[in-house]
């Protein structure tokens, strides 16, 4: 079958895990689009028809993605050898198999009479949903007729009983994949909202349930496939994961070109190509997801209506001012759609949503669209308390929100919610886009709303945090090197949104503080020493008292769990509370807090001294340069990543101190490594070898680093901040260079933001001159 094969990329045919180009089979082609996919379909069954001769009761069934004519360029085949009890089919199957494994093109395939066939359909849901998508290919047409005809009809009559176990199959699945639409690197089709999703929406619409197929889901399915076919002609194999390396080749693939300037997303909002997928991906998948919501509530009223018997008409109960619940879905009472409506109406609807977990009615929510007048500026009192309440209603907020941002609420809301929506936020530890990440801020903010005196100030604080993400001066959608920035920018697009809802301006400013502070806590206890009394007083200065202390620690833990769990850690939250309690003592007492008297352990007993408990390590031996970077190669060898590292002398004793992880996740023998740590000290010269050598041969790679000097930043030293790319040894290597050209460090902090670091030197000594600066800088970048 040679023939039939075209090799990829590298020249290799592969081992059947789609390596190979299906569009590698003679006779079916390429490309993107409802007619490729088709010419595929049709190039496959003539290519399959002619493998074998076919006898009188056996029919070849296509199902999947080549039963619906949807052949993705390396998707894989599902068949069916139907057979009506006749000799020979294995001989019959072999002929078939063998042709397609040869060709490299992956194959799902069964051998099943027409009973087999509909009994497996009738105890597995999903079966029975791939026999919907069943056709004939070659053989016998009647059988497989009589297989499609008689799978469907099973289907429309069992359906309302089935869904609910394809319901929670469907639930598993999302919590596995995560939502296409708010996912950075989503999977196209089996994330919520992708192409498994409009699988479900067409049985769903077989069985009569509801029109859950309408013109936009079919819009969006077509633009969802689109994208898949580019993704797999982008990266010449097959993948559903629209990863970020693919993104730019397949929005040019799709002709998708979005120019510096685009009024929907703002005059200054500079997109790449990349993300103008992203944002069509995340509309398209938004749209399958609402219809599906609203094709598994329909189905949710018939079985409730037939347990009732259909006769008893559904209880309308009140839950809020103009809401009532109407069949276990939110509608407008009467009186609110006689009069004249209240510009508040929209709001209060979505809090009450939020708040009962019901969803609204869509015949109201295309009401309020309709007909709801906008807002005044300022909000009256109601719109604004029924903000606040939606932002802290718990898990009823993020699908409350969906369903209104879904039919053009919000946007009458907040203005600047059009620039925000779907927009991608180009940094690893982030796993959402920045719309979904706002509103899951204020969702994690109301877990602290009882450990701060304003709760409202919290939740708004939260949700309008990074406003000013995607905007010039941040850099696009917090792209690394941007981080500090989009607080600056964001400061006064928060207030001016606080202002037009109706807060005082005092609460505005305090708004405003909360966005343009809402990083210090975290950059200050990762990148500085909390025991420097110049660290506690320029934060206790910015942060000015105690109640915003505690708004921007509240926000700070809320920001780090909706960003993702790379965001945060034990390490890093012990650190943010040791600060914050430091500064809080300075500003209630008008005095800073005393440094920490050194490990009593450390200053007696014979040297050295090793101490290994948790995640630190301590180290205690004879007065001499060049300690700290033993150690930190020490721990580099023993694939330890150094956090924070303190160095003293007391009473002529060194002493270094040190919080640290595995790097890969098992952390070492202690016995071995305290051992290589007295060794070390001590000045065993083999021990040295082997961390440089072990160090220096594990370098990383990256964008050039940069070195940045603070000048008071400290009360004893100086601060000397490497920016670069993370790698194994990189503290090992730089305090190595620094105390080779003859500085003493005092104190590293190291910061990792996913795969660049930022670590910060305290360097003993007064500010030192143009040209001893210049040399420093040198000697630290070429040990990076």
């Amino acid at each position: 079958m040679t023939s039939l094969i075209k090799r990829n990329a590298s020249g290799s045919t592969g081992d059947g895990d789609a390596n190979l180009l299906i569009n590698g089979v003679v006779g079916v082609p390429g490309g993107i689009g409802e007619g490729a996919r088709g010419a595929r379909a049709e190039a496959f069954d003539r290519w399959l028809g002619g493998l074998s001769a076919w006898p009188e009761g056996v029919a070849l069934v296509a199902v999947g993605g080549l039963g619906r004519r949807q052949c993705a360029p390396y998707g894989d085949l599902d068949l069916v050898l139907l057979h009506a009890g006749v000799g020979g089919v294995d001989e019959l199957a072999s002929k078939i198999w063998y042709p397609v494994w040869d060709a490299g093109v992956r194959l799902d395939h069964s051998v099943r009479t027409l009973a087999e066939a509909l009994s497996v359909a009738r105890d597995d849901v999903k079966v029975a949903l791939g026999l919907l998508d069943a056709r004939f290919v070659a053989g016998d047409r009647e059988l497989a007729d009589t297989l499609v005809r008689t799978a469907t009809d099973h289907w429309r009559r069992t359906a309302v009983r089935q869904l609910p176990s394809l319901r929670e199959i469907t639930t598993a699945r999302w919590q596995a994949h995560g939502e296409l639409a708010f996912l950075l690197e989503g999977d196209l089709k089996e994330a919520a909202g992708g192409l498994r999703d409009v699988g479900i929406l067409r049985a769903i619409a077989t069985a009569g349930v509801t029109d859950a197929l309408r013109p936009a889901v079919r819009a969006a399915h077509l633009r969802l496939l689109d994208t898949r076919d580019a993704l797999h002609e982008q990266a010449g194999r097959r993948v559903d994961r629209l990863v970020a390396q693919e993104r730019d080749g397949v929005a040019a693939q799709l002709g998708l070109r979005q120019p510096e300037s685009d009024a929907a997303y703002g005059p200054e909002v500079v997109v790449r190509d990349g993300d103008a997928l992203l944002r069509r991906v995340a509309g398209d998948a938004r749209t399958v997801s609402h219809a599906l919501d609203d094709a598994w509530r329909a189905a949710d009223r018939l079985r409730s209506g037939r347990r009732r018997g259909g006769d008893v008409r559904p209880v309308r109960r009140p839950v809020a001012r103009d809401v009532v619940e109407h069949d276990g879905e939110l509608v407008l009472a009467r009186t609110a759609i006689g009069a004249r409506p209240d510009p508040s109406l929209s709001l209060r609807m979505a809090a009450a949503a939020a708040t009962t977990r019901l969803p609204i009615a869509r015949a109201t929510c295309e009401w309020l669209a309709a007909y709801c007048p906008p807002l005044p500026s300022p909000w009256p009192v109601e719109a604004r308390a029924a903000l606040i309440t939606l932002l802290g209603a718990g898990p009823g907020l993020v699908p409350a929100w969906e369903t209104c941002d879904r039919y053009g609420l919000i946007d009458g809301w907040l203005p600047e919610w059009t620039r925000l929506r779907s927009l991608p936020q180009h940094n690893p530890v982030h796993r959402y886009t920045l719309d979904r990440h706002l509103v899951q801020t204020a969702y994690e903010a109301g877990r602290h709303t009882r450990e701060v005196d304003r709760p409202d100030l919290l939740l708004l604080g939260a949700f309008l945090h990074d406003i000013g993400k995607g905007l010039p001066g941040e850099g696009v959608a917090g792209r690394a090197g941007g981080a500090a920035d989009h607080s600056i920018v964001g400061a006064p697009l928060a207030e001016a949104v606080a202002a037009r809802i109706g807060l005082p301006g005092t609460e505005v400013a305090l708004i405003g503080t909360l966005v343009r502070l809402h990083l210090l806590l975290p950059d200050v206890a990762t990148r500085r020493d909390l025991s420097d009394p110049v660290t506690i007083a320029r934060v206790a200065e910015q942060v000015g008292d105690p109640a915003t202390l505690d708004l921007l620690h509240a926000l700070v833990r809320a920001d780090a769990a909706a960003t993702g769990p790379a965001a945060w850690s034990d390490w890093k939250g012990r650190l943010v509370a040791e600060l914050v309690t430091r500064v809080r003592t300075a500003l209630d007492t008008g005095v800073l807090p005393a440094p920490p008297a050194p490990d009593p352990a450390l200053v007696a007993g014979p040297l050295p001294v090793v101490h290994l408990t948790g995640d630190r390590v301590a180290v205690a031996a004879a007065d001499r340069r060049g300690l700290l970077a033993t150690v930190a190669g020490c721990l580099a060898l023993h694939r330890l990543e150094v956090l924070s590292a303190d160095a003293s002398t007391v009473d002529g004793r060194a002493l270094v101190e040190c919080r640290v992880q595995p790097r890969y996740g098992l952390p070492p023998d202690p016995i071995a490594l305290g051992g290589d740590l007295r060794r070390a000290v001590a000045g065993d010269v083999s021990v040295t070898q082997r961390l440089r050598g072990r160090a220096l041969a594990a370098r990383g790679s990256g964008a050039a680093p940069r070195v940045v000097w603070h000048r008071e930043a400290a009360t004893d030293a100086v601060l000397l901040e490497l920016r670069a790319a993370d790698a194994a040894g990189l503290l090992y290597r730089v305090t190595c260079a620094l105390d080779e050209a003859g500085a003493q460090v005092r104190a590293a902090r190291i910061c990792t933001l996913g795969g660049d670091v930022v670590d910060a030197f305290y360097l003993v000594g007064s500010w030192p001159p143009d040209d001893e600066r210049a040399r420093l800088e040198a000697a630290v970048l070429a040990a990076v």
